[in-house]
């Protein structure tokens, strides 16, 4: 009798161990920007008078250090010097991804539910899609407009579950409106950064571009309102320093390991957990009811970009 010797197992080598550090710096960084909207909501109905411009200010003060630091960090790390035509490119990379986005989810937040606002926030690889066909004639193919179709449909959905439920048709279309604008914005600055994070690093980038952003959020405050506004309980400055360090400073930093680790393609896709994560948790705290229009509309939406993620492998990103 023959005996057929065992065959030894393929040995272990590290390209094919999958990185569990770098899943789950994505998995925590994607959530970290989900629960943003939950935070907002929560100060809105603690603070006192509290607007979009004092609580984006102040969420903003407590991040900028952090951003000096890691500007400073890359910056020495990097290999070539930052020139006159980056430092333009970096301010309109700040002023679109992370201040006028920013800014406009703020503000739309205060007329629609987070779960709406993360919804649609997260179409945001469409518009990239459909920027880059009018602006530089890329082609969308049929499976491109197949996952389009998905994107709306549910996003109409979860609309009609908002009316619903709210029955504030004006405040649904105005906060839609305004959250659209801030997904717009985030298209227009992944755009924008594709042409220049290649060369300058993506911390670098990122950590440049939010010193921007953060400068032209207090000094908005500091032009537009008065100090007495910040006559606010604690929570308000709590919340803003969670807004701060868990849903901007740290998730910014894991997602870009992340994409050294992974790869931009695979960290992408863990994006699909912020619209379940912001229902879920919008609502436990907030309240904010569930309905099966809005589940569909949400499965819909989720599986549009997932097959639109899968083909065109878009730039990683979570929309702030």
């Amino acid at each position: 009798m023959n005996v057929i010797p065992r065959a030894d197992p393929p040995p272990i080598t590290p390209a094919s161990v999958p990185d569990r550090i770098g899943l789950f710096y994505a998995t925590l960084g994607a959530i970290g920007f989900s629960v943003k909207a939950i935070l907002v909501k929560l100060a809105y109905q603690h603070g006192v008078g509290v607007d979009a411009e004092t609580l984006l200010a102040l969420r903003m003060v407590f991040s900028l250090p952090f951003f000096i630091v890691m500007a400073w960090i890359s910056n020495r790390r990097a290999s070539t010097a930052l020139t006159p035509r980056d430092g333009i490119w970096l301010f309109g990379l700040g002023l679109l991804g992370y201040y006028l986005a920013s800014y406009l989810d703020f503000l739309g937040l205060r007329y629609i539910s987070a779960a709406l606002e993360r919804l649609i926030l997260f179409v945001y690889p469409t518009l990239v899609v459909i920027l880059g066909a009018l602006l530089f004639g890329q082609p969308i193919t049929r499976r491109m407009l197949g996952a389009l179709a998905l994107c709306y449909t549910g996003i109409a959905l979860a609309v009609t579950h908002d009316l619903r439920v709210a029955g504030t048709g004006q405040d649904i279309v105005l906060g839609g409106a305004l959250i659209f604008g801030s997904a717009l914005c985030y298209a227009f600055y992944l755009l924008g950064n594709g042409r220049v994070v290649n060369r300058l690093g993506s911390v670098r980038v990122t950590a440049f571009a939010s010193i921007v952003a953060c400068l032209l959020a207090i000094g908005q405050f500091l032009l537009a309102r008065s100090f007495t506004v910040l006559d606010q309980p604690w929570q308000i400055y709590a919340l803003t320093l969670g807004m701060a360090l868990f849903s901007t400073v740290l998730p910014v930093w894991m997602v870009s390991e992340a994409i050294r680790r992974l790869g931009a393609g695979p960290v992408a896709l863990t994006g699909s957990l912020g619209p379940v994560v912001t229902l879920l948790l919008a609502w436990w705290l907030l309240n904010e009811p569930i309905g099966i229009t809005q589940l569909l509309g949400s499965t819909l939406v989720i599986g549009g970009v997932m097959m639109m993620a899968r083909r065109s492998s878009p730039t990683a990103g979570t929309a702030r």
